[in-house]
């Protein structure tokens, strides 16, 4: 490719609006009346290279335009999971596909079937962060680099179509060389650094400004690669545990590493008689929870065993878990959430006679762990053939259950007694005992029934946490940077026995047009026109 040669040797690369030495302003300029210096009018990649299918995707994801179309989409797509809550945010225990439609009705059945219930974790709203994150990085690098030569090599003597082209330019009939020293002065007790090429002069303050843009974008996408690690294994784990008195469970999250023993759950509550809490206890209509609290241990598996040996745990250590006292261990913490207080754990069942009233047996049900087969004195026995832990009846009437918590447990008995052939049917819920056929011999009645708190944790890890922190950090130090600050720069030379003067910044035109003004009056120069009000 050709590059653009200019009258003072500059050798400039295609797409090139400004020569990058003396100014001038190329074909693409020439006709302008205010020359657009942007970019300082240098060649970008992406209005120079157009013929690879590498030149293509890097001239798309270039463009503002379609970065702020993938904002547009990424907003609205975040705006999608907002209408109703996440999965993450209902309760754990239950149905994800019942609880939307239960709750939300057919709009919850579509946004689950759409699978918005857990947008931030679906594959393409990672695509859209992804393109975000590859449109910013091609822009950055895309302006940053033209924009950082032109500036850094920009020479003092600029081409007098430059000058006059610029938004603020005044001409005064005016010999330079005695003044010289004194505009100097004058400059750099406005904080100019200054730069003199015989009696031309550049006076420039602030070139930072520039940058802030630029450190607005590597904030942004070191936040988006903070986000999209969460997708990664071991980067971030947020999960639910809930766990009960006396039982032992695996920490989700931990690849079965370690597991978590509920001693004891506590809650304290207020004294009702307590003249200090009287007012708050009043009004939340109650008694109030002061703090609940579990008391745990915790379990490192041991792996040092033969393949096919029974797990082997070996305590860690031991810790009260409080609302906003977590229990941190290798990179994990366990917050106290909520509970669930005399949740049923196992039920007691006799078997009796109708008739006599004998008692034949009594059996237990572990509502977690049921077994298949309760055997009784003098060779009865009891078959489960069916549990339902939270029972219910679905649409079309057929008995089902809501999840595996025991809440409204249901069951259906087999009695199989020696002094007859006939199996007899039972089907029991809390309170009811139904006889299908009306003609069994024997009851099953509930006799005792035995509860456990339940302790609710969140088992939380994240080591995107600092990274989001970093760029959000960097963020706000480039929106600072280029918000509080502008690159301000003034051209003082002679041209054909007069001096021209001529200014730009990149923003805050009224703030640097009076601070113009004060130089050229400083300097008994012709005070400064804006061509763009020149009409």
């Amino acid at each position: 490719m050709n590059n653009l040669s200019c009258s003072c040797g500059q050798q400039n690369p295609q797409g090139t609006d400004l020569c990058g030495g003396c100014g001038r302003p190329l074909v693409a300029s020439e006709n302008q009346q205010v020359l657009n210096m942007r970019y300082e009018g240098a060649a970008r990649r992406s209005q120079t290279y157009n013929k690879t299918i590498v030149d293509q995707i890097w001239n798309f994801f270039s463009s503002v335009k379609v970065g702020i179309w993938i904002i547009v989409i990424l907003l609205l797509a975040s705006s999608l999971g907002t209408i109703l809550p996440q999965e993450m945010y209902i309760p754990p225990t239950v149905n994800p596909a019942e609880y939307y439609q239960d709750q939300y009705g057919f709009l919850g059945q579509v946004y689950y079937e759409l699978g918005f219930h857990n947008l931030y974790q679906s594959w393409w709203y990672l695509l859209l962060m992804a393109a975000l994150t590859v449109s910013l990085i091609i822009a950055s690098v895309d302006r940053f680099f033209p924009l950082y030569r032109s500036l850094k090599h920009q020479r003092v003597h600029k081409h007098i179509n430059f000058m006059k082209k610029q938004r603020l330019v005044s001409e005064t009939q005016l010999d330079i060389a005695p003044n010289k020293e004194k505009w100097l002065s004058s400059l750099k007790g406005k904080k100019y650094n200054v730069r003199t090429d015989g009696t031309s002069i550049l006076a420039e303050k602030g070139r930072f400004a520039r940058w802030g843009p630029y450190i607005n974008h590597i904030g942004l996408i070191i936040f988006l690669i903070g986000g999209m690690l969460r997708f990664f294994p071991g980067m971030f784990v947020d999960h639910h545990l809930w766990v009960r008195e006396g039982d032992t469970e695996v920490i989700p999250g931990t690849n079965g590493e370690y597991y978590l023993e509920n001693h004891q759950f506590i809650v304290e509550l207020y004294d009702e008689n307590d003249e200090l809490f009287q007012t708050a206890i009043d009004r939340a209509g109650g008694v109030v929870v002061k703090t609940y609290q579990t008391n745990v241990t915790l379990y490192q598996r041991n792996d040092d065993g033969p393949v096919g040996s029974q797990r082997d745990l070996q305590e860690v250590d031991t810790y009260q878990i409080r609302v906003n006292d977590p229990f941190k261990f290798d990179g994990f913490g366990l917050y106290q959430v909520d509970y669930k207080l005399h949740e049923l754990n196992k039920m007691m069942f006799t078997v009796e006679h109708d008739e006599t009233g004998e008692t034949i047996g009594e059996f237990k049900v572990d509502l977690f762990y049921p077994e298949q087969q309760y055997d009784l004195p003098n060779d009865y026995y009891v078959k489960l053939q069916d549990y339902l832990p939270d029972y219910y009846l679905n649409n079309d009437g057929i008995p089902s259950t809501k999840s595996r918590i025991p809440d409204n447990p249901a069951f259906i008995f087999e009695v199989n007694s020696p002094n007859q052939e006939k199996k007899e049917v039972s089907f029991l819920t809390i309170g009811r005992n139904f006889d299908p056929t009306d003609e069994n011999v024997y009851s099953i009645r509930l006799s005792d029934l035995e509860t456990k708190h339940v302790s609710a944790l969140i088992v939380r890890k994240d080591y995107t946490l600092s990274i989001l922190v970093i760029g959000g950090f960097i963020f706000m130090i480039g929106l600072v940077q280029g918000s509080y600050w502008t690159h301000r720069r003034i051209w003082i030379q002679e041209e054909n026995g007069k001096v021209m003067m001529a200014g730009h910044t990149n923003k805050n035109w009224y703030a640097f047009k009076r601070e113009m003004a004060e130089v050229a009056k400083e300097a008994e120069l012709e005070q400064p026109v804006d061509r763009t009000e020149d009409k």
